[in-house]
């Protein structure tokens, strides 16, 4: 499956393991990088020194790439990058934030940057600070996401018809059949966020792995648009917000309500009541635990079966 992704990440498969806060620690991004992909380290939920302890393990676990998402808004970012620089991490996506405040230093110390952005307007922008590629993240994706609401299927061929450097597809995909649809539609690989929330690996609380897996077609909503765009699995925290929203609640009363820590108290502590519980339409799909290697091999085998099953019109 080589093409321009697994070129520049040096990697076997284009499949990329999201860098979700409170999901993706050591274990999982090392377990994506052995079984072929690339596993990432979401730095938004880590400390600075925590970030170093994650990397040092991560090297330990696996020969093969691993990378570090780092949201851009993140309050000591300045330090995060520090660390990244002292561990010599190699692959860095960012997120959330203006790729021109840290993608050329970054590069400077050698480092192969990728953005993350949810139109062609913030693609044209990250391509021309100079990233070496771009993940298209659809309307459907869980955690924070941009507020056009353009879904995957119509925001890949968008961006990839408006850039040159190599795009990866995100949001909604959880299969190998939506890896070969997002491929079709001119993506280079994909990102994969709440199938790998799914595994044994990620180090979000099992209470918070049981909802996603009964989650139906619904389960999900895009909400504080007003603050910062994010999906959520509707639970009473959710149920408040929309009491707030229907009593005509400002931005500051909506941030009030959030306050500081929900998404750690829903995804990392467990609590299904007062936590933020973070996780994509696509949870609708995900109907059991599954190792990460498993999940790599599953995206592999099923998109090659796909494949071959598709005949050309005669």
């Amino acid at each position: 499956m080589e093409n321009r992704i697994t070129q520049l990440l040096g990697i076997r498969y284009p499949i990329i393991q999201a860098g979700m806060v409170w999901a993706s620690g050591w274990r999982l991004a090392s377990a994506v990088s052995n079984a072929g992909g690339l596993g990432l380290l979401g730095a938004g939920s880590m400390y600075p020194e925590v970030l170093r302890e994650h990397i040092q393990k991560c090297r330990k676990a696996t020969t093969q790439p691993f990378g570090v998402n780092v949201p851009l808004l993140y309050p000591d970012i300045d330090q995060l990058m520090a660390v990244i620089t002292e561990e010599k991490v190699p692959i860095v996506f960012t997120a959330a934030g203006n790729p021109s405040l840290w993608t050329a230093h970054l590069k400077a110390q050698g480092c192969i940057v990728v953005h993350v952005v949810s139109s062609v307007k913030f693609a044209l922008k990250a391509e021309a600070c100079g990233v070496d590629a771009v993940v298209g993240e659809g309307f459907e994706a869980g955690g924070h996401n941009g507020r056009e609401e353009t879904t995957t299927m119509v925001l890949t061929p968008l961006v990839k018809k408006a850039i040159s450097i190599p795009l990866i597809a995100a949001g909604g995909i959880a299969t190998g059949e939506a890896m070969l649809a997002a491929m079709a539609l001119g993506a280079d690989g994909v990102q994969v966020g709440s199938r790998f929330v799914a595994t044994p690996e990620a180090s979000s609380h099992p209470n918070f792995k049981e909802e996603v897996l009964k989650a139906q077609q619904g389960s999900t909503e895009l909400t504080l648009k007003e603050l910062t765009p994010v999906r959520l699995l509707k639970n009473p925290f959710y149920e408040e917000l929309q009491r707030l929203y229907a009593q005509g609640a400002s931005p500051e009363a909506l941030q009030k309500a959030l306050g500081r820590g929900r998404a750690k108290k829903g995804m990392f502590e467990g609590d299904l009541v007062e936590g933020e519980l973070e996780i994509g339409q696509v949870a609708a799909q995900i109907e059991a635990l599954k190792p990460a290697g498993e999940v790599v091999a599953s995206f592999v085998e099923e998109y090659k079966q796909t494949l071959q099953s598709l005949k050309p019109f005669n």
